[in-house]
């Protein structure tokens, strides 16, 4: 049994890593209908900010900064790619999403020369070891499930309780009427943007805590990953993404902990294949029924 724990707790790391990055995909899209394809490497960028911010500046003034840089070009992306194709078909901003993802990788590449930068300062006291029903780990593994769960509350109380979170559920229900009723569209979406860049945000500066360096292309997986997990949790529904991304998360560790890491990250395709094929709606999603 103690074999297993170090797995469970990485699972469950994993897993509030992959939600805090699949909220953003399911904000999106229950407002828009639209996967913004481009929200990996926001997460990416997030993590570059975080390096380049950490090594020259002090931590408390690196972080604020981390999470401003990356809400801010969360809303320059929505204003600038998506906000002048609104009327537009959907294909149009699908194909938008994925112009803004290379282009954004493309940017960071030539910024960084495509060498991987390292995380030469982490985030002090999340980023020490700690014993854990005597296995080691990073305290980052214990802080981030709490923190995502804080902040999943914050979220619905913000969606549930404020006048924005109101809008915003009036706009997922029915974009048009809400915009005859007087709702700011315009503003709800990049609300939208802000909230879910600002949770990938918190998701790097977590998640790179554990690794040693942030490339160009270290966004793409654990964004496949957490799109992944918000369909299999019904793209929509935030308690859906949250608990698909967890149950991701504990999966993939308890394939490794099996002896099959090269399959590890296949198996999540695979779940995605069997999702789309028995339940397409995924665990919590609504079935849409198109008006005539």
């Amino acid at each position: 049994m103690q074999g297993v724990i170090p797995y469970i707790i990485n699972g469950i790391s994993a897993g509030g890593q992959y939600a805090l990055i699949a909220i953003g995909y399911t904000l999106v899209y229950g407002i828009l209908r639209l996967i913004n394809f481009a929200h990996g490497d926001v997460f990416m960028v997030a993590g570059l900010i975080m390096v380049y911010a950490s090594s020259s500046m002090p931590m408390y003034l690196a972080i604020p900064l981390v999470l401003v840089c990356t809400v801010a070009l969360g809303f320059v992306i929505e204003r600038v790619a998506y906000k002048p194709l609104r009327s537009a078909p959907r294909m149009s901003l699908m194909i938008s999403a994925i112009g803004v993802s290379y282009l954004i990788q493309n940017l960071a590449f030539y910024l960084t020369g495509g060498l991987a930068q390292a995380v030469v300062n982490p985030i002090p006291w999340i980023s020490d070891s700690v014993e854990v029903f005597g296995a080691s780990t990073k305290r980052v593994t214990l802080v981030t499930p709490a923190l995502t769960i804080l902040l999943v509350i914050g979220l619905v109380y913000l969606i549930k309780k404020t006048k924005i979170g109101m809008a915003m559920r009036a706009a997922s229900r029915d974009f048009e009427t809400a915009q005859l009723m007087g709702i700011k569209i315009n503003r709800v979406i990049s609300a939208t943007f802000v909230v879910g860049s600002f949770l990938a945000a918190v998701g790097a500066m977590l998640y790179f805590t554990n690794y040693p360096s942030v490339s160009v292309t270290s966004g793409a997986m654990p964004g496949l990953k957490a799109f992944v997990a918000a369909v299999f949790g019904g793209i929509g529904s935030i308690p859906g993404a949250v608990v698909g991304a967890f149950i991701i998360g504990i999966c993939e560790e308890f394939i490794k902990y099996l002896g099959y890491t090269t399959f590890s990250d296949a198996f999540t395709f695979a779940l995605l294949i069997v999702v789309l094929c028995v339940k397409p709606t995924g665990l919590f999603g609504e079935k849409v029924t198109d008006k005539v």
